[in-house]
């Protein structure tokens, strides 16, 4: 009764039928990628039974169940030996597994206990009870382990010898077969004499069984096989296939058994690309650069072309297998055209607004204060959104961040596909961009391209002709996402951080952004002509950080190196200027129309709307823009004089004066310093060694008895200190909201 029971449930083919198969890929020009694959990165081939060589299905029913055709599920005849040979050895030497049993094990991977022995006989009677014999062969030697991740004998024929499972002699058949018994003892990459020493065990076996004649057995074990690379199968660009696999499942048919994916990649290119890969790294080793990663992508049809995750997926000592492109990691600086685009989209800025690059502190709850700079630690005042985006610097993209909001910056960055920035915007804070969230190069570039096709959005397609045709999705007004470009693209506007003759600078129109993570670990640069998007990534897999590499010494060289080569036989066009938009003289430091006592005109795209070459609002226009600009003044080292209170200390500061409140007047042109001056009693002021700090910040050391400083905005404590002795003052500096009759700045509210 027991035994009938099997037939209530029977396992038949279909219902184990392998849907995630292999699969065979090739470039956009039907050269050949790499072997099969499978969403589990697996190399499982399947093939009908009638396909494999009858040397090796003798082979394996030699080896693993001799009368397969002749018992049921189970070998009653082979449990009562291997019991008899348990009992007269005390300890197993043979084994009682058919190859129903073993294909049970393989689908279910039971136990190897007695309860998963019972589950296992339970389960091979099911599947005797659903399937015919030839059916539970074919599903077992297409489920067959083969070492690593090569599964089935279709895979492994052609992995390791570059062949058909129809095409085995007998040879390669005997030695296939020696395998699947321990997959990991028998590796014949590495113990070729274990795996022929089994080779010769199933050969006499066969000889056994009748399937070849014995005097054949010396010569087949003589007949020389070469195996294969260890590389497996993969030809060039593993990652992206590995990759590719795992996502293929929504292309796949049903009735596919071995598939052929035609994908985007240029097999020409890429193998450029991972050979510059390799060259730019060797070059920078002894800065303790080891890895990177590229995407080059196809502007007009947003196909990938190359990709490359690391500098060789096979060298596993190097975390090969890391895939630098799917990896998360911090951007550094490359979100900052985002926000800047933003920024101009909402209003938040104009193109000729000036913003402050000066010491900015932030209270966080629960934190220390958030208080950005740049890598140099230095700041450039008040400069115009042009510089503060090319040259990268800090202070001003976060300045505008927090116009924006961070909500609303992180909801851009999800348009944009950032779909790994998962947390809360208060999670991110104000750091979101300078890179405080991890994102991946695959995310960066796609938005790049965004940003090179005027904020069309759109999935980057990876094969061709496999009917994805998503929706194109429009990200703000192509105006601004020009303007952005074009600041990319000028390289005159960030020569003051990379120079002009810079690796960002190539022989045509390319916007360009690098970006550095915290420590020195991750190097990014991303840029595109109005051809090709290239985004590269350098760094390190075990996260050790980079020496005296940024964005511009990493990622860049490798960059401007794929850029180069695109363009080699056709320079790509010039980028359109900005829709809706004039180049109309401005003043560099106001930011407002050119006026007579204007030092410094520069042209910058303008709205043609925009009031403020309106002669009747150019005042409200400043006006209104004073919480994001700072006006420079006059440029003469004005003195404010020492108050006439006597004080009878020896050492004090006599400019400027406690409580003192300095105004910065919109409108004014040039730079002001206010000079910080120390009086000493007698001849004591001769040659004394003075140490000046501001806010707890040294500013410097010297034997002058003045130094000049230039106004910023804040509320500041100036200490001198000279030997033991120590005067300190507080004073401030605002800005001011009304016109003034004459430039500079003036003292509100002195103390004396």
């Amino acid at each position: 009764m027991v035994r009938l029971l099997p037939y209530f449930a029977p396992i038949r083919y279909q219902d184990i039928k392998q849907n995630q198969l292999a699969i065979s890929f090739s470039d956009r020009y039907n050269l050949p990628l790499g072997t099969v694959l499978t969403r589990d990165q697996e190399h499982t081939s399947v093939i009908n039974l009638n396909q494999v060589s009858p040397n090796f299905i003798n082979a394996i029913l030699a080896a693993e169940d001799a009368s397969f055709y002749n018992h049921g599920a189970l070998d009653l005849k082979a449990i009562i030996r291997a019991i008899n040979d348990a009992i007269y050895r005390r300890k197993i030497v043979s084994g009682a597994s058919t190859i129903t049993m073993q294909l049970a094990r393989m689908l279910y991977q039971y136990p190897r206990n007695l309860s998963g022995k019972i589950q296992e006989i339970w389960t091979a009677w099911r599947l005797a009870a659903g399937m015919n014999k030839n059916d539970i062969l074919a599903a077992y030697i297409n489920r067959l382990p083969m070492g690593g991740n090569i599964y089935g004998i279709e895979a492994a024929a052609r992995i390791y010898f570059a062949t058909s499972a129809s095409e085995l002699n007998v040879a390669q058949a005997s030695l296939l077969a020696a395998i699947p018994n321990n997959p990991t003892y028998f590796n014949p990459y590495q113990y070729w004499q274990r795996v022929k020493s089994r080779q010769q065990y199933i050969l006499t076996r066969m000889a056994q069984e009748k399937y070849i004649n014995p005097s054949e057995i010396s010569d087949i074990l003589a007949e020389k096989l070469v195996l294969q690379s260890r590389i497996q199968g993969i030809i060039t660009a593993p990652h992206f296939l590995f990759w590719l696999s795992e996502n293929y499942q929504n292309y796949q048919k049903s009735d596919d058994n071995l598939s052929i994916i035609k994908t985007t990649i240029d097999h020409s290119l890429q193998e450029f690309v991972e050979a510059q890969v390799k060259q730019v790294l060797a070059s920078l080793k002894s800065n303790n650069v080891h890895d990177a990663a590229v995407v080059v992508i196809d502007n007009y049809s947003r196909e990938v072309l190359s990709y490359v995750g690391s500098p060789d997926y096979f060298n596993e000592s190097q975390l090969g297998r890391n895939d630098g492109v799917q990896s998360l990691r911090q951007p550094g600086s490359t979100l900052k055209p985002f926000v800047y685009e933003l920024g101009l989209e909402t209003g938040v800025i104009r193109s000729n607004s000036i913003l402050a690059d000066v010491p900015t502190h932030y209270a966080i709850p629960g934190a220390k204060l958030y208080s950005p700079t740049d890598y140099t630690n230095t700041f450039l005042g008040p400069v115009r959104v042009r510089l503060a985006l090319a040259n990268s610097l800090n202070v001003p993209a976060v300045k505008v961040l927090e116009k924006i909001g961070v909500s609303s910056f992180l909801n851009r960055l999800h348009d944009l596909g950032f779909t790994s920035l998962k947390k809360s915007a208060d999670y991110y804070g104000l750091g979101l961009t300078l890179g405080s969230g991890e994102v991946s190069l695959w995310e960066l570039v796609n938005a790049y391209v965004t940003m090179a096709n005027l904020g069309k959005f759109q999935p980057l397609i990876t094969m061709l002709n496999n009917g994805d045709h998503s929706s194109q999705k429009v990200i703000s007004q192509p105006m601004y996402w020009q303007l952005i470009i074009n600041m990319l693209s000028d390289r005159y506007a960030r020569g003051d951080a990379f120079g002009i003759d810079s690796v960002l600078n190539l022989p045509f129109p390319v916007a360009v952004k690098t970006g550095t993570s915290s420590n020195y670990r991750d190097t990014w640069t991303v840029g595109f002509s109005t051809d090709y998007t290239v985004a590269t990534w350098v760094g390190n897999f075990n996260g050790e950080p980079m020496r005296q590499i940024s964005g511009v010494t990493g990622a860049a060289p490798l960059w401007n190196r794929i850029m180069l080569h695109l363009h080699e036989d056709q320079p790509p066009g010039n980028f359109p200027p900005p829709q809706g938009m004039v180049q109309l003289p401005i003043c560099a430091t106001t930011g407002l129309k050119p006026t007579p006592s204007c030092t410094s005109v520069v042209r910058e795209y303008l709205s043609v709307e925009d009031p403020i070459f309106s002669e009747n609002n150019s005042q409200n226009n400043s006006e209104k823009y004073t919480d994001l600009q700072i006006l420079s003044v006059d440029n003469q080292k004005l003195v404010k004089q020492p108050s006439s209170n006597l004080i009878t200390d020896n050492f004090r500061i006599i400019s400027p004066s406690n409580g003192d409140l300095f105004l910065l007047y919109p409108g004014a042109t040039k730079q002001q310093q206010l000079e910080f001056k120390v009086e000493f009693k007698g001849s004591a002021s001769l040659n004394q060694s003075i140490e000046w700090w501001l806010n707890d910040q040294k500013l410097s050391t010297g034997t002058n008895n003045a130094i000049f400083w230039q106004l910023k905005p804040g509320k500041w404590r100036l200490e001198a200190r000279n030997g033991q002795m120590r005067h300190h003052i507080n004073f401030q500096v605002e800005l001011a909201n009304i016109q003034p009759k004459r430039q500079g700045f003036s003292v509100a509210h002195p103390t004396n």
